[in-house]
């Protein structure tokens, strides 16, 4: 069990909700809140447990909820699916992953990558180190095989790029920082002796404010479909959707750059996909 990572995402969550997203009023006793989501005494009620004990829990004090406590409160915070697995992980009721380094890529989806036509796809683990891709997403974002294998990984490149070869939409300002932010807080949730990650989200935390803000607000609230933009050298500035898939098993995701039929961007990356003159394949460390 994880005290103060529990508080903090307890408490996250909590200011997050708003009292009407409950059924309570916008007003404490006729006044006005003094602070934003709603009260501990509020959740408390909600859930069924006394005040005390869930202010200790918010506090790193209290011993560790049973999983009947842990499923209450959840539903006390509207927690969607992949909050409640992480609130449960960080109150110790489910098995940590397997240490870092571990997974392969089953064969399957090193094939999907082949076949999957004009769509830069790569694999990363729960490290956001990338372990295979396609010759789109080499031609496309980086020749990621020329890389030193400790750069093949996305938080280190966008360190590297500066966010110049494959940012956030301006539309979608912050996504790639909330999305990482998300990710990253999940795997350490199944991971908590992961030492290289921890490391990893320090630095980039450094490096980049907007996602040390994203950390801060303990969201780990999964974002299937986030809009790209990449500033490629020979085709210009190309707006794509970034679509993520989780590897069923795994604890791996598939990333996926494409874009719709009859855009501009759809256009280029078809004339990408022509102009390589081998057919894609996956290419391993």
């Amino acid at each position: 069990m994880d005290k103060r990572e529990l508080g903090a995402f307890l408490r996250a969550r909590r200011e997050a909700l708003r009292p009407a997203d409950v059924g309570l009023p916008e007003l404490a006793g006729g006044r006005a809140r003094r602070t934003p989501g709603l009260r501990r005494e509020e959740v408390a009620g909600l859930a069924g447990v006394s005040v005390n004990y869930y202010e200790r829990l918010e506090q790193a004090r209290a011993p560790r909820p049973s999983p009947q406590v842990v499923d209450a409160i959840g539903r006390a915070l509207e927690l969607s699916e992949a909050e409640r697995a992480h609130l449960s992980r960080l109150a110790g009721h489910a098995s940590p992953a397997r240490p870092g380094g571990a997974e392969q890529v089953p064969p399957g989806v090193r094939v999907l990558l082949d076949r999957i036509g004009p769509v830069a796809a790569y694999v990363c683990d729960a490290g956001h180190d990338i372990l295979a891709w396609n010759d789109f997403a080499a031609a496309l974002i980086t020749d990621f095989g020329a890389l030193p294998r400790a750069e093949r990984n996305v938080l280190r490149l966008a360190m590297r790029l500066g966010g110049t070869a494959c940012s956030a939409h301006p539309e979608a300002a912050g996504g790639f920082e909330a999305q990482a932010a998300a990710q990253s807080r999940a795997a350490l949730a199944r991971r908590p002796h992961d030492s290289a990650l921890r490391r990893l989200v320090g630095e980039f935390a450094e490096r980049a404010p907007g996602f040390a803000a994203e950390w801060r607000r303990h969201d780990v609230r999964p974002r299937a479909t986030l809009r790209k933009r990449v500033d490629h050298g020979e085709l210009g500035v190309l707006d794509l959707d970034c679509q993520t898939l989780d590897v069923p098993g795994a604890d791996l995701r598939v990333v996926m750059l494409s874009a719709g039929p009859g855009t501009l961007a759809h256009d280029k990356l078809t004339r990408l996909q022509l102009r390589l003159a081998a057919p894609d394949s996956v290419r391993r460390p």
